[in-house]
């Protein structure tokens, strides 16, 4: 959706709890033109008029900084028996070597479409899926990029298109097999097809262009200078530390931690996200933290793939900004991430209460948006984009626990999201029939992906 397909005529609504300026505000009324938030007034019931009222709890969109969509086809297959993130790996290139661009676009759409569902209103799509099985380029060589962009907007999703630089298949290894897709030769020939993703991308209001290093393993330390001038002024994303086996081996090849390997390289900044940051150690912590990088955690993939839980209150005291994102969507809750960085927490140290629930709130909403470069957004407030989330408060998982921040927090999940609005736009209704479709559809959608995996 282009912001000329918004609707000028004002809408007004009385949300009869919402979350406004850090905390749960009781009747606001709030007024929305051409995609964004005219008026917020809190407290005023008695001036509502007509305004269309929303009982429940209404929250900012939610930002998921950090999705691949096309693990989605991997959920509930790959948690079968033992292994680690590197048999899981083997899995996931098996399903990414037959993915045709019409697959892969039916498959963004479809777990777009869920993304939404859920209450997320942008996407940091960390794309590496460039090319055709045998490395060579399409006839157009963004044609799964436009795949991504075009089915995030079908939805409403905003979208931050993380165009990943993907060189090498470790440590200076080449590539081989499935990772001739995401390659793109040499750093010069990765920028020429980026920027011109990124000059496509220019008149859009509902997308647009950022980069991102794969990992150190991916991506050699002479290359990395040329990256990081390549996407100056934009959010900037890379995997770091994910797993202790990456830590081993840049130790090895460069005698560095990878957070040094590309403090070095002048990676780090408050544009820049570092995603898991799970086996950081003490001296990388203070690193994220002066640079004032912002670290997506995801919690959810990061226990599915036995990744361990990292130091998330530690870079956040170091002065990290932290942000949450579903990554190989193991499920697609940014409820379920919000308190699991919490829950880990507990689990990791033996004490609770390290991340009171308006903290997390800010993660999924306001931070979030920032990391993905849309500051205009995660937020109800004058000028913003008019991204509304509206919660059940009387289900069975968050009836009786107070209508507020800690419902959101600790009791809601995505099954609890009953209406979703993007730039001024209602684009879910909560009627049952509605969902029902949309698991058809990701029914039918991953069984034909896997008929041609074989």
């Amino acid at each position: 959706m282009s912001g000329s397909d918004m609707s000028e005529a004002a809408q007004t609504y009385l949300l009869g709890r919402a979350w406004v300026d850090g905390a749960v505000r009781d009747d606001v009324l709030v007024e929305v033109v051409a995609g964004r938030f005219s008026r917020v007034e809190t407290r005023a019931g008695d001036r509502a008029g007509a305004a269309a009222r929303i009982d429940g709890l209404v929250l900012p969109g939610l930002a998921n900084t950090h999705s691949h969509v096309f693990h989605r086809a991997l959920r509930g297959r790959t948690q079968r028996g033992r292994g680690s993130f590197w048999t899981w790996r083997e899995q996931m290139y098996s399903l990414a070597v037959h993915l045709d661009p019409d697959q892969f676009h039916a498959l963004a759409r479809a777990t777009y479409a869920e993304m939404v569902a859920a209450g997320v209103s942008c996407v940091g799509e960390f794309h590496y899926l460039h090319h055709r099985p045998d490395g060579g380029a399409y006839d157009d060589p963004n044609l799964l990029g436009h795949a991504l962009v075009d089915a995030a907007a079908e939805f409403g999703l905003r979208i931050t298109l993380l165009d990943t630089v993907y060189l090498s298949g470790g440590f200076g290894a080449p590539v081989e097999g499935v990772q001739r897709r995401f390659s793109d030769g040499d750093p010069d020939a990765w920028a020429a097809r980026q920027a011109a993703m990124q000059a496509a991308l220019v008149p859009r209001t509902d997308a647009r262009s950022g980069t991102a290093i794969h990992s150190v393993r991916a991506v050699p330390r002479g290359h990395l200078a040329a990256v990081v001038a390549a996407g100056v002024g934009r959010p900037r994303h890379v995997h770091l530390s994910e797993q202790v086996a990456e830590n081993e081996a840049s130790m090895a090849a460069y005698g560095a931690t990878p957070t040094q390997v590309l403090d070095a390289a002048g990676v780090w900044g408050p544009l820049t996200s570092a995603v898991h940051a799970t086996h950081v150690n003490a001296a990388d912590i203070v690193v994220l933290g002066d640079s004032r990088a912002f670290v997506s955690v995801c919690p959810t993939t990061e226990r599915d793939l036995a990744d361990g839980t990292g130091p998330a209150s530690a870079l956040r005291a170091a002065g990290a900004r932290l942000t949450l994102g579903s990554d190989s969507h193991a499920v697609i809750d940014l409820f379920e991430e919000m308190r699991a960085v919490e829950l880990d927490e507990r689990l990791a140290t033996r004490t609770r209460g390290h991340f009171a629930a308006a903290t997390l709130l800010e993660a999924a909403t306001t931070t979030g948006h920032g990391s993905l470069g849309w500051d205009d957004a995660g937020a109800i407030a004058v000028g913003h984009r008019a991204d509304l989330v509206v919660l059940d408060t009387a289900s069975p998982r968050t009836a009786g626990t107070g209508a507020d921040q800690h419902t959101a927090v600790f009791a809601a999940t995505s099954a609890d999201v009953r209406r979703v609005m993007t730039d001024g736009v209602w684009r879910t209704t909560g009627d049952p029939d509605e969902a029902a479709a949309l698991g058809r559809e990701l029914d039918r959608v991953i069984a034909a992906v896997w008929e041609g995996v074989g």
